[in-house]
């Protein structure tokens, strides 16, 4: 079981043509307007928007299995990291293995839980080692992308921050990768009174550098992976500490080393074998674990907790703190390296409470069963804002594109947008294990292309799908955290059909994705 649940993205003027990079074609713009002439545009094969962990995989494979096209990538910050780079959060850390987490081409070695420095490192390793770093520009937030059936091309508009100008880039095809959420504004419910309180409160999101928290009493809002890495990170520096939520979360908490991985360098095999295999043995599992929780989750559920009482104490009451009303992985299971929340709560330094908010007061929190919680600081580890597609308008042929009207196809592409793809990975196993399989289905996707001699894809709903019922993103019984809930009526459509949903199951992905017939039906080719 702990094994298993350590794993836990040159032209100028209007009708003229453009220069061009590498083999790129040379398409007309008959649909580009007299505003654009004096901006510069580039045209690419595919544009791949994010340098995060899916659009370093996506640059990687493109690079790796189509070098003949061109491709660029436009990062809205100044580094690559993506996630890694928005959170600074004291404690920092991944909250899945990094076997899985890391890319199939590149091993990954050292702890199985990184911090984001090492993640940072990692992805920079491989930018380096693949010549990737050209292909970057940094500082270009996207402001809109358009689709044209005439010229068969996306145009995508950007404000560079090195001038503040918006330009302008063309392509064949749309890689999105800029993940799932805002990274600008996370989730901070709106409670009665917080404008009476006399301290500081935060987000984790948006970590202040200047935060003093030595000898300060701190109230932390929250009970998931943030939450439960941030408090035991900063136990040791408050005056008192308290963890307050409303309801609990399951933890797995155990030793931050992978045995099998640490035996095998210990006879001496390669680093791409450790990888592999140790790959293999995660996600086998993980495959039964996830299993176990649906046809056993009152076993499971006991086994958490034993593994919860070995850092907390044999006689140390679980209820209420840390026994969940839902089955386990029915929301993320949050893994303790080396038990680390729990040793700092069997220590004294943290104190968990849980029970609902009333409201704000000058001094800090006041409680639903009247306790109150005194506090100089308030963290709130509530959560994300969900950002479908980056919450960047669409539109196709001069249409704005509404996603929610739209059914996934596999959770990758969307009815009625042609030549894009945006990767969302999974919640239960490591968001790059999908990155790596859409990648490898997309390129295949462009060569058949290429062969078909197509400049246009899209999905449509078959004749045999026309009756089917159209259904939220994702079942909330099977999957239901709180951003997701928030968010899921922005969301596509799913089908009650494999085709038409994005079944977050690696364990059949991984053998239905190398095999989707790209003549079948569902694709429209033109």
């Amino acid at each position: 079981l702990a094994s298993a649940l350590a794993c836990g993205a040159a032209g100028i003027a209007m009708g003229t043509r453009f220069l061009m990079t590498k083999e790129s074609p040379v398409p007309q713009t008959s649909t580009l307007t007299a505003e654009r002439a004096d901006t510069q545009q580039t045209h690419f094969d595919v544009l791949i928007v994010g340098a995060g962990i899916s659009g370093i995989g996506a640059a990687y494979h493109l690079s790796d299995q189509m070098p003949e096209k061109s491709f660029v990538i436009l990062e809205t910050k100044d580094k690559f990291g993506g996630t890694w780079v928005t959170h600074t959060y004291p404690g920092v850390r991944s909250d899945s293995d990094l076997y899985t987490f890391g890319y199939r081409f590149k091993p990954w070695v050292g702890a199985p839980i990184a911090t984001a420095d090492e993640i940072l490192k990692y992805m920079g390793e491989v930018i380096e080692e693949n010549d990737l770093g050209g292909h970057i520009r940094y500082g270009h937030t996207i402001t809109h992308c358009r689709w044209s059936s005439t010229d068969n091309l996306w145009t995508v508009e950007a404000i560079s921050k090195a001038d503040g100008k918006t330009h302008f880039f063309t392509c064949n095809f749309l890689w999105m990768c800029q993940g799932y959420y805002n990274h600008d504004t996370p989730y901070t419910p709106e409670w009665p009174g917080m404008k009476d309180f006399k301290g500081r409160i935060v987000h984790p999101q948006t970590w202040p550098s200047d935060i003093n928290l030595k000898g300060k009493k701190v109230v932390l809002i929250g009970s998931g992976a943030t939450a439960a890495t941030v408090v035991p990170a900063i136990a040791d520096e408050c005056g008192s500490l308290t963890l307050l939520q409303r309801s609990p979360t399951y933890f797995m908490p155990s030793a931050n080393a992978n045995e099998l991985a640490d035996r095998l360098r210990e006879v001496g095999i390669d680093e791409p074998t450790i990888h592999r295999v140790v790959r293999q043995q995660i996600n086998f599992d993980m495959e039964t674990i996830i299993r176990r929780c649906r046809t056993e989750p009152e076993a499971v559920r006991e086994e958490l907790f034993a593994a919860a009482r070995e850092y907390l104490g044999p006689d140390f009451d679980l209820s209420p703190h840390f026994t969940p009303s839902y089955r386990p992985w029915q929301q993320r299971v949050a893994f303790l390296p080396d038990g680390d929340l729990f040793r700092k709560i069997a220590e004294g330094k943290v104190a968990a409470v849980t029970d609902h908010i009333e409201r704000f007061t000058e001094n800090g929190i006041l409680l639903k069963s009247g306790r109150e919680l005194e506090a100089d600081i308030i963290i709130t580890a509530t959560g994300f804002n969900l950002s479908v597609l980056g919450d960047i308008p669409f539109e196709i042929d001069d249409q704005p594109v509404d996603w929610s009207q739209t059914v996934t196809y596999r959770g990758m592409m969307f009815t009625g947008v042609p030549n894009m793809v945006w990767v969302f990975g999974y919640f239960r196993a490591s968001w790059t294990l999908r990155v790596d399989l859409l990648s490898d289905l997309v390129c295949r996707l462009l060569k058949h292309m290429d062969e078909k001699g197509a400049k246009r894809v899209e999905v449509q709903l078959r004749p045999e799908d026309h009756n089917m019922p159209l259904l939220p993103w994702i079942d909330a019984d099977n999957f239901n955290p709180g951003y997701l809930q928030r968010g899921l009526h922005l969301m596509p459509k799913r089908g009650d059909k494999i085709e038409w949903q994005h079944n977050q199951d690696y364990w059949s992905d991984k053998d239905d994705l190398p095999k989707v017939d790209l003549d079948g039906s569902e694709f429209v080719y033109s």
